[in-house]
């Protein structure tokens, strides 16, 4: 028969009838147990159902046919049993994700700790470093040579159970989540000094559990590989300091100029407290947090016994403050230009490079100060917030470059990346072109109004000469003049010039060409007037001079390029006659280079959006360019004031000790053309594109007007 739940019901054996022994097994009642007298009191006050079914037929053997029934679990007992269940399956679950990830990485066997990252270290035309590039900064510095202290700071902050753990630290681990729990955020890791190390040269930085377990891995494995001295220098020399430093050593030679061997004890804290956060303790950026993480570092290590009371009073007492800068962090616009080529000469960087580039750091210091003190002090004047210049000698090395007013503030290159309108600095290029084509600087041609399909390009001062010869109108910058010449030769045959003598910008073939109006780069703009400093040879820029790799083997060595001669020696000659009438006479009269010939040509933009001026002589081609990032008009900020101040600071610092040289084909002592404005006057040369029209002066007819003529059907 079967009971409830299609159970058979079971039937013990009767030694007789309902007056014998009856059923021998004891009965609840029997039992000692309370459970079990309180089972069988709930049965007393509660008849099964089966009792009910039988009617009480069986009188004192009525429990003979009931079925035996487990005793309950209390709720103490079932968590204690679902605690044993989920806990065992739990360590399954750990052992299958374990050795899932486990499977995920190289063979145990294969695993080796992989090279440092090659380090490029940058240095000036004197040998000296100048910056270090590449994902490492530093090199590796044994953990004997170090200060005491300095490794026992990491030890003290970051893992102060290291030489007693294996890897994983369960203890740390507790107090980092207590910690956390209790403060309400996170203020404390529980990761070991081996996992940090583990992550640093295996393992990317996301935070997931698939990436955590593969960490803890690779830990025992370097626990088991490396002793905890070797793990530890590994560690400190390959860690993130921020500020680009990785590695002990680079961070202390960026932040205090020293090796890591000579640190002090406030030094070694403040180094220690970074790897929690670089990026926003770096001392460069943040020297008070840095400072304020020392002082716990310092705590830390009076805590574990690393130092004394009285040593950490002393070390608070002269916290550690940032070294004066060996030189401008504009060396890190050179650096990132370096860079940018350098893979270009020497194919993939696998190895440590030394790379030597023609820059003269004096030059430079005086190249960054010079734009620096100028925006400061006039910037906010004239509603300037940006410069760059290049400083280039007459065989295209680049001597100094400044991309900008801070480095630290922005890293993009104004000098070589920005592009922007050069304004009537472009002129010498439809000039040189209208000399190769028969005119002279004494040639004459016509300063009056002029409408070019609605387009009325208005000289500065909206007045007009009428008759001038071409070394006046150059010196005048007058916008009349270039816009006929542009016109007679042809914009397109202007572009071939441009790009003949270096510009490798796109350049519209159209009439305002003549006017600067196509976006170019200071440093092509130095290349492009190179040929009119050096007699009429094309030189492209170079900044790299060697390539040495880390066992001093040459790699590049610079030889000398030319484009050869894109200006004859007659059209140089005029050129430098007419652009030293600039400096002389005209729109950059207050360039200052006492005792040297030098010439060039200011330049600003429409709407005073942009101010340049390009100058040189006989061994250096400079310019400078100032306006704002986002092509926003200046208070009126002209190629004739501030570029000029700055160019003649930067140069008289380069031409300081060497012997004077002549402009090419021009004479050291050359009287002043016609026109000259009175002493103290200087005129100004943006470009305008409207305004009251002024009838034209009476005048004859010139070439320039007949061939205007017969371009645009006038008359």
């Amino acid at each position: 028969m079967f009971g409830r739940r299609g159970e058979r019901e079971r039937r013990e054996p009767m030694l007789g009838a309902s007056g014998g022994f009856g059923d021998m097994r004891l009965n609840a009642d029997d039992r000692p147990t309370v459970m079990a007298r309180e089972r069988a009191s709930s049965r007393a006050k509660k008849p099964s159902s089966r009792s009910e079914s039988d009617g009480g037929s069986r009188g004192s053997g009525r429990t003979s046919g009931r079925r035996r029934r487990s005793p309950k679990r209390g709720g103490f007992g079932r968590l204690v049993y679902w605690t044993v269940v989920l806990g065992i399956w739990g360590v399954i679950g750990l052992a299958g994700l374990i050795f899932y990830e486990a499977s995920q990485l190289p063979p145990i066997q294969n695993l080796a700790i992989p090279d440092r990252p090659p380090t490029v270290i940058i240095q000036g035309a004197d040998g000296k470093a100048i910056a270090t590039r590449g994902e490492m900064g530093g090199t590796n510095v044994p953990l004997r040579a170090l200060p005491p202290y300095l490794p026992q700071a990491f030890v003290a902050i970051e893992d102060r159970r290291f030489y007693q753990h294996y890897g994983l630290d369960p203890l740390g681990l507790v107090r980092a989540v207590f910690v956390n729990l209790t403060s309400g955020r996170v203020r404390e890791g529980g990761s070991t000094l081996t996992q940090q190390l583990a992550k640093n040269l295996f393992l990317t930085q996301e935070r997931t559990l698939s990436r955590k377990v593969q960490e803890l891995i690779l830990s025992i494995w370097l626990e088991t590989k490396y002793s905890k001295n070797e793990l530890l220098e590994l560690y400190m020399n390959r860690v993130y300091f921020g500020a680009g430093a990785y590695g002990v050593e680079a961070a202390a030679q960026r932040y205090f100029g020293k090796s890591a061997r000579q640190v002090t004890l406030s030094e070694a804290a403040m180094l220690a407290g970074l790897v929690k956060s670089p990026s926003a303790l770096a001392p460069t950026r943040n020297l008070e947090g840095a400072q304020a993480r020392a002082e716990v570092v310092l705590a830390a290590m009076q805590d574990e016994g690393f130092i004394t009371a009285q040593m950490r009073q002393t070390a608070l007492a002269r916290p550690a403050t940032l070294a004066k800068s060996q030189g401008p962090d504009s060396f890190g616009y050179v650096a990132d230009w370096v860079m940018e080529q350098l893979k270009s000469i020497v194919g993939p960087i696998t190895t440590d490079l030394t790379v030597q580039t023609t820059l003269d750091p004096t030059l430079q210091a005086a190249a960054d100060k010079a734009l620096k003190d100028a925006l400061a002090k006039n910037g906010k004047k004239l509603g300037v917030d940006q410069g760059a210049l290049v400083v280039m000698d007459t065989e295209g090395g680049v001597r100094a470059l400044v991309g900008g007013r801070s480095y630290e503030e922005s890293q993009y290159n104004r000098a070589v990346t920005a592009r922007r309108q050069p304004g009537s600095s472009f002129k010498p290029f439809v000039y040189l072109t209208a000399m190769e084509r028969g005119l002279t600087p004494e040639t004459v041609r016509e300063d009056a109004p002029i409408s070019i399909k609605g387009w009325r390009p208005e000289n500065f001062s909206r007045e007009y000469r009428g008759a001038v010869d071409l070394k006046t109108a150059l010196a005048f910058s007058l916008n009349t003049v270039a816009v006929r010449l542009a016109l007679e030769v042809g914009p397109d045959e202007v572009v071939k010039t441009a790009h003949r003598l270096g510009i490798n910008s796109k350049l519209e073939p159209n009439a305002s060409i003549a006017l600067g109006t196509s976006e170019v780069s200071v440093l092509e703009m130095a290349a492009a007037y190179a040929p009119f400093a050096n007699g009429g040879v094309g030189v492209p820029p170079h900044v790299i001079a060697q390539v040495r790799d880390k066992s001093g083997k040459v790699l590049f060595s610079y030889a000398q390029e030319s484009r050869g001669m894109v200006m004859a020696p007659p059209h140089v000659a005029m050129m430098n006659r007419m652009m030293q009438d600039v400096l002389r006479v005209g729109t950059a009269r207050r360039a200052d280079l006492p005792g040297w010939p030098a010439a060039g040509k200011t330049g600003t933009s429409q709407d005073y959006r942009d101010a340049w001026f390009m100058g040189y002589t006989g061994r250096f081609v400079a310019g400078v360019w100032l306006g704002n990032d986002d092509s926003s008009p200046t208070k009126k900020a002209g190629g004739s004031g501030l570029p000029v101040e700055i160019w003649s600071q930067v140069m008289k610092a380069a031409h300081k000790d060497i012997p004077v040289v002549a402009l090419p084909g021009a004479g050291m002592d050359l009287p002043g053309g016609p026109g000259a404005l009175p002493p103290g006057e200087v005129p100004e040369d943006p470009v305008v594109t409207g305004g009251p029209q002024r009838p034209p002066p009476t005048a004859a007819p010139s070439l320039d007007n007949w061939l205007l003529d017969k371009l645009f059907g006038r008359g």
